[in-house]
């Protein structure tokens, strides 16, 4: 029960954002509503008696500023920015002694006063350090914010309809001027709205998205070479967008595609930068009316996913091989046994090229790509993959295999920071090499990896595996189903899982972060085209090619 009871708690506490953001829209309309329309009778002439006319003309002024403000503030609680807290929080203790100055509004006083008190133990919820002018607006929020004024208006001319709108003068300051002094109040608060929208639409346009130049990879270097998670590494292709946090220790790496602006994997960096990031990439495609996409990402963002109002649909689940007890000794590895003692009696060799051996082999590696290419009619893929690129490949360390002097299948090695994980990107062989060549490889690959002290070895993702687990299931999860289970004709989903499992893997469920719904069909579609396509243009110089990452790996890594 008490379990439970936390869970309710946990999920309120989740929650506060929005309901806040509500409260806080709800106590700016009061606000501009009361400078709308007359004060209660008799309270106007008991202020008086304790406090001058121009005190209540400029009370009430401000609270309707202060009204209009807050209906800008709901909407930066509801995105959780940290300055939204603290000056919504200041803005209600403003609005409520206002509301006694401008006309003993008591009750507005108390509802303020009640949103007010409501926000203090919530600081913890409002973690995001972002510019207040810099987030965008959706179309639903704008739409409530100009409701909420033109029922301002409505409610001047209602309840002052026995005013002429020509004895309706600005300038009349007297204790009973009502219509004046509503209408200063009203148009007061329109003009700050309407100043604040002025801004944003002469805000300068964003350029084209840009791949990273030299010095943004330089940028992002040592951020890569502190990540503990190994696809990290993707972003020195340079085919991606770069988008760094505000304090230059994290990055996002991305691409778009007609309406979905898609990140690659997690943020790279420390925890708090990476979900900022996050927000930051939600708003700058938010800007630009995109959707806001986040391909192959833990079950760690489900939460901050809910926050940005996306929805994580299946892609499948990723092999990861706890080094520490991998052996070749155990019983269900006979086969790989087997094929490491066949192999190596033929005089199949395993080697490490370390990075500076790395630019004179290149030319034995290209061989063995385009064979590789040409024997499986396939063309080079983007954005999630890598590709044969010398600059490229010769950051890494590349494991080989060598037969009579020739290299005869290769990959190039990502070592995670701490040696947490380590992976492997670019991998090819030879057509002609012998059955069981890619098994050496790997068996030698994490047999090195134990002994240098690794963790774990990445065998990248099996693509729509096991999405019938657990009890709830979407459409997709149907439909990603029946495609594992029958769509062999076209992919060896089945296999390419099958043949990760034999050396023991640790699953971990992998998602696509997205609105959902009816977008989720274009999206896929959008994505898919990325891959296929993002070899034009400023990455079509340099070639791409991958059999491990992406949602659909290439098929060497299952041979």
């Amino acid at each position: 029960m008490r379990l439970a009871d936390a869970g309710i708690v946990s999920r309120l506490f989740a929650a506060a954002p929005r309901l806040v953001a509500l409260l806080v829209f709800i106590a700016g309309a009061v606000l501009l509503f009361s400078g709308a329309v007359p004060a209660a009778s008799g309270r106007l002439d008991a202020l008086h008696r304790v406090l001058a006319l121009p005190f209540i003309e400029a009370s009430h002024f401000l609270a309707s500023l202060a009204g209009g403000t807050l209906l800008l503030l709901a909407h930066a609680l509801r995105r959780r920015l940290d300055a939204g807290w603290q000056l919504a929080l200041a803005l209600l203790a403003m609005g409520a002694l206002l509301s006694l100055l401008k006309g003993k509004d008591y009750e507005e006083a108390t509802l303020l006063g009640l949103a007010c008190l409501a926000l203090l133990p919530l600081r913890g919820q409002f973690y995001r350090r972002s510019s207040l002018l810099s987030e965008p607006f959706t179309r639903g929020w704008t739409a409530a914010i100009l409701t909420v004024l033109l029922a301002s208006y409505l409610l001047l001319f209602l309840t002052h309809e026995q005013t002429p709108i020509n004895q309706m003068a600005w300038w009349d300051f007297a204790l009973h001027a009502e219509a004046p002094r509503s209408q200063r109040a009203t148009v007061g608060a329109t003009a700050l709205i309407a100043i604040f929208a002025l801004y944003r639409l002469l805000r300068p346009v964003r350029p084209p998205l840009e791949f990273p130049d030299a010095a943004a990879l330089a940028r992002a270097l040592p951020i890569v070479e502190k990540s503990r998670a190994t696809n990290a590494n993707l972003a020195l292709r340079g085919d991606k967008a770069l988008l760094f946090s505000a304090s230059g220790d994290a990055f996002l790496m991305y691409g778009r595609r007609g309406r979905s602006w898609i990140a690659l994997g997690e943020p790279i960096g420390p925890e708090q930068s990476a979900r900022e990031l996050v927000w930051q990439f939600h708003a700058l495609s938010d800007s630009f009316d995109g959707w806001c996409v986040l391909f192959e990402v833990g079950e760690k963002w489900r939460s901050q996913c809910a926050e940005l109002g996306l929805t994580l649909t299946p892609l499948g689940e990723e092999a990861r091989v706890p080094l520490a007890e991998f052996t070749l000794d155990q019983p269900g590895r006979k086969k790989l046994r087997e094929a490491r003692s066949r192999l190596t009696r033929r005089g199949y060799r395993f080697r490490i090229l370390c990075r500076e051996e790395v630019p004179a082999a290149l030319p034995a590696l290209k061989v063995v790509s385009d064979a590789w290419l040409a024997a499986k009619n396939v063309t080079e893929k983007g954005f999630s993959n890598a590709s044969f690129d010398g600059h490229y490949l010769s950051q890494f360390p590349v494991a080989v295999i060598e037969v009579d002097d020739g290299i005869v299948a290769f990959a190039n090695l990502w070592p995670g920071a701490g040696k947490e994980e380590l992976s492997i990107d670019l991998m090819r062989h030879l057509p002609t090499a012998a059955n069981g060549t890619m098994d050496l490889l790997f068996c030698e690959l994490m047999l090195w990896g134990r002994r240098e002290g690794y963790q774990w070895f990445n065998l990248g993702m099996a693509p729509l595996s096991n999405l019938g687990a657990g009890s709830q299931r979407d459409l997709w999860s149907h439909i990603g189903t029946f495609v594992y289970q029958h769509g062999e004709h076209f992919y060896n989903f089945e296999g390419l899982r099958r043949y990760k499992q034999k050396f023991d893997p640790v699953w971990r469920p992998l998602y696509l972060a997205s609105p959902g719904g009816l977008a989720l069909p274009a999206i896929l579609v959008d994505i898919t085209a990325l891959m296929a396509g993002s070899l034009s243009g400023i990455v079509s110089r340099r070639g791409a090619a991958s059999d491990r990452k992406g949602p659909f790996p290439a098929s060497s890594a299952r041979k």
